[in-house]
């Protein structure tokens, strides 16, 4: 009875591949949005990040521009975000195949998920961190470097997402 079974899901599952080649729904586009994904998420961390962060040093630069140095830095954080999904994007598109099984373009839309989701929350949080660092510096120039701390261990999250996005590719 159990083979039985399972001889009927094994049909069933080839039926559901065969449909879905059919409609255009394979591995390569399943790996493929995964790809894009990651790229796209890490990215818009990165634009929150940047925004929050340019337009706070935009308001104390307006006060007292010699501040320029110390702030440009807390400004540019963020962008780390965006570069890191680009590339896992780049290091990912490399393994991603014509003929991928939707198994394989599943695993692959998992292993580039950590780096996303890492670099989405990791890119707008540590783009609010630094807002209130460059705020700071502001008010008392000699903190710049002992804040920089403070959004640099924000950063920490996203090379663990770069890590294990990376150890994850080449399973696929």
């Amino acid at each position: 009875m159990f083979l039985s079974l399972l001889a009927e899901g094994e049909q069933v599952v080839q039926e559901v591949g065969e449909k879905a080649t059919q409609i255009g729904y394979t591995g390569f586009t399943v790996a493929m949005i995964g790809v894009a994904l990651c790229v796209i998420l890490c990215g818009i961390g990165s634009a929150i990040g940047l925004f929050k962060t340019g337009t706070a040093a935009a308001g104390v630069l307006g006060e007292a521009p010699d501040k320029f140095g110390k702030v440009l830095v807390l400004v540019l954080l963020p962008a780390t975000q965006g570069i890191y999904g680009f590339i896992i994007g780049i290091i990912a598109s490399g393994s991603v195949e014509a003929g991928m099984t939707l198994a394989q373009g599943w695993a692959m839309l998992g292993a580039v998920m950590p780096m996303a989701v890492a670099g989405l929350i990791t890119g707008i949080f540590q783009g609010k961190s630094a807002v209130n660092c460059i705020y700071a510096v502001g008010k008392q120039d000699s903190l710049g470097g002992k804040l920089i701390i403070y959004p640099a261990m924000i950063e920490f999250y996203a090379i663990l997402g770069l890590i294990i996005s990376i150890m994850l590719i080449p399973l696929v």
